[in-house]
């Protein structure tokens, strides 16, 4: 079984379609099999993407943005692992920005990302593959040692 951490950029995906959804859609349906792992504060940063697309010009319905907001509260609950904001991943998310060209939630989704890889390294199981679609955010995960994959380099 294959685990990956979705950040947002990767996750608003699933609920909108842009390049990678495909790609998005196949590793997070129930039949693939796969573990997703989000931070908490992911549900805040996919909600205020879908409410953008919403106010843009000729962006997505107000029921569709409602419908995506709650199948996205309802995935939240039934499929995913969250790992939650704690102190801990606050302050390795400071470093991160000191040592990586990242913005704030950024590093809170790579410090998310590696607590979660290390949990899982500790069990014995396969590390993570942490998903962004954000070229500085990727290569600090790559600096950081955990793999990664881009969706968009996977055009639907």
């Amino acid at each position: 079984m294959s685990s990956f951490f979705l950040d947002s950029s990767v996750l608003v995906k699933r609920y909108l379609t842009e390049t990678g959804s495909d790609r998005v859609h196949d590793l997070t349906t129930p039949e693939a099999g796969s573990t997703v792992i989000v931070a908490e504060i992911t549900l805040v940063e996919v909600a205020a993407a879908l409410a953008a697309r919403q106010r843009a010009p000729g962006g997505i319905s107000l029921s569709e943005r409602d419908s995506a907001i709650n199948l996205l509260a309802s995935h939240f609950t039934t499929e995913y692992q969250l790992v939650p904001v704690s102190r801990f991943i606050l302050d390795n998310a400071v470093l991160l920005t000191q040592n990586h060209r990242l913005r704030g939630y950024d590093a809170i989704q790579l410090a998310a990302a590696l607590a979660a890889n290390q949990t899982l390294l500790q069990a014995g199981l396969p590390e993570l593959t942490f998903m962004a679609a954000d070229r500085d955010l990727i290569s600090a995960a790559r600096q950081e040692g955990v793999q990664v994959e881009n969706p968009n380099d996977h055009p639907d």
